[in-house]
């Protein structure tokens, strides 16, 4: 089954409910700031495991002591969809046990 494509106002909406997520074109984004490179790397390896749960994954970018997620949904034709939502909602969750900020 396709994943649609969010509204603008969809996205808007749905942005509002992840302080620090953003779009940035086609993609929603955010920047995670931890105390650490190994508490960076940490995190990384948490969100590639929730991706691989989920099946469905962003570009991810780790850098001394910061983490750089950025997501669409290639299966959509690289369009916002609300898998992309449920991933930036579950990275939230444990991104806090991880010292990111």
């Amino acid at each position: 089954m396709p994943t649609e494509p969010l509204s603008q106002k969809e996205i808007e909406d749905r942005l509002r409910e992840l302080p620090g997520w953003s779009q940035e074109g086609d993609r929603i984004a955010r920047t995670y700031r931890l105390g650490t490179h190994f508490a960076a790397a940490a995190l990384v390896v948490h969100v590639a495991r929730i991706q691989d749960e989920l099946d469905h994954h962003s570009d991810l970018t780790l850098g001394y002591n910061t983490v750089n997620l950025t997501v669409n949904t290639h299966s959509a034709g690289g369009a916002i969809t609300e898998k992309d939502f449920e991933l930036a909602a579950r990275v939230e969750s444990i991104a806090p046990s991880h010292g990111a900020g």
